[in-house]
């Protein structure tokens, strides 16, 4: 999968190494996943243990061609090994909360950006905000799409943990989980555990889609306005919008959106939204589309036939948050939610480039799994 590889050449760069220590045995994913009992194996979760077998035959024969141990793999950074790794689980309430008090942390704290540059950024949380905004050329564009995205979650993660004391790794969501009814998920219950609730009811006709009927529109979901419930009912979204699909959002002041426009954190939950990343959806997208172009056309929203919800992954995550940051294209970090759909979707690039460049599963190979699920 070329357009992959042309990602991985990031990877040397944008590698999430998380703890050290000696190989104590062999490492298996079953060893090290703390599940949910509630939620078991989908067919995505179970081709992601498949790759592990693969990558443990490439680091064997590449060790033994090398006249080495597979403790002493040159291009893997000292006491980085998988048994030692942050590994990826389901986090648990205390978890979960100890995670929400660092992005508000995050968000008390003054921005670094430059008011010159970046007059309307109050936080640090903002500044993330902005460089997504001021980048969202590059980082969208099929070379840079997965690589710099998975810059954007490291450092966004490495600022909770160095400034503001959180101790886990970004968690992700796990599409599949949620496509059912995501409201009263874990995520969405609007309790003091989850990312906050869904918005008000409010009127604004869907996001359209370039397809044809009856798939040109998203169909509201019922919310649209301001949240009120969980830890972010009280949280300012600070810059933008520039492409937002919700009405009435008061323009920014500057034609760059990065004024000072203070204003309510609006969502649309959308579980029709969610639909469109089953699990059948993204095994099919990765084992079905080898050849780069197939496989970016499907991941944008290439429809196959009488497919009920062909919006494709990115859109997926955006429209089930939606609202205001978190439905527009270039502010959607502004929606605390976005680095755990951007998860999920590194996630799937996490699949790929073992199954597709397995010669190049050791470049950044245990950053996926400094991921823990939500729920």
């Amino acid at each position: 999968m070329r357009g992959i590889q042309s990602a991985a050449v990031l990877s040397s760069l944008l590698s999430r190494f998380a703890l050290a220590g000696p190989l104590t045995k062999k490492w298996s994913f079953k060893d090290v996943a703390i599940r949910n009992g509630d939620f078991p194996l989908d067919v995505v979760d179970k081709l992601e243990e498949a790759t592990m077998p693969k990558i443990e035959a490439y680091m064997a024969k590449k060790a033994a061609a090398d006249g080495i141990s597979t403790l002493d793999i040159p291009w893997s950074p000292p006491g980085r090994t998988p048994s030692n790794m942050a590994h990826r689980s389901d986090l648990s309430v205390p978890e979960r909360e100890d995670y929400i008090k660092s992005v508000l942390c995050l968000m008390s704290k003054p921005a670094k950006a430059p008011k010159s540059e970046v007059p309307g950024a109050v936080s640090r949380f903002d500044d993330f905000v902005a460089t997504h905004m001021t980048m969202a050329g590059m980082l969208h564009d099929t070379t840079h799409l997965f690589g710099a995205h998975r810059y954007c979650i490291w450092i966004y993660e490495k600022a909770l943990r160095e400034e503001c004391g959180y101790k886990g790794y970004q968690p992700y969501m796990s599409y599949d989980r949620y496509a059912a009814d995501p409201i009263p998920s874990a995520m969405f219950n609007g309790n003091a555990s989850s990312m906050g609730g869904n918005g008000l009811p409010t009127d604004y006709g869907g996001i359209p889609q370039p397809f044809p009927k009856p798939h040109d529109k998203i169909p509201q979901a019922g919310g649209g306005g301001c949240v009120t419930e969980g830890p972010f009912k009280d949280m300012v979204v600070s810059l933008g919008p520039k492409a937002t699909v919700v009405r009435n959002i008061p323009p920014n002041p500057r034609d760059d959106w990065l004024g000072a426009n203070p204003r309510c954190l609006r969502r649309d939950v959308n579980k029709a939204s969610t639909m469109g990343g089953r699990a059948n959806y993204t095994y099919s997208l990765i084992m079905h589309n080898p050849d780069v172009n197939a496989f970016y056309n499907r991941y944008l929203g290439s429809p196959l036939k009488n497919e009920a919800y062909p919006w494709g992954l990115p859109n997926a995550g955006h429209f089930t948050v939606g609202g205001d940051p978190g439905g527009d294209f270039y502010c959607s970090p502004g929606d605390p939610a976005f680095y755990f759909y951007h998860g999920m979707l590194d996630w799937v690039w996490w699949i790929c480039v073992r199954i597709y460049r397995p010669n190049e599963a050791l470049l950044g190979y245990v950053e996926r799994n400094s991921y823990w699920r939500w729920l």
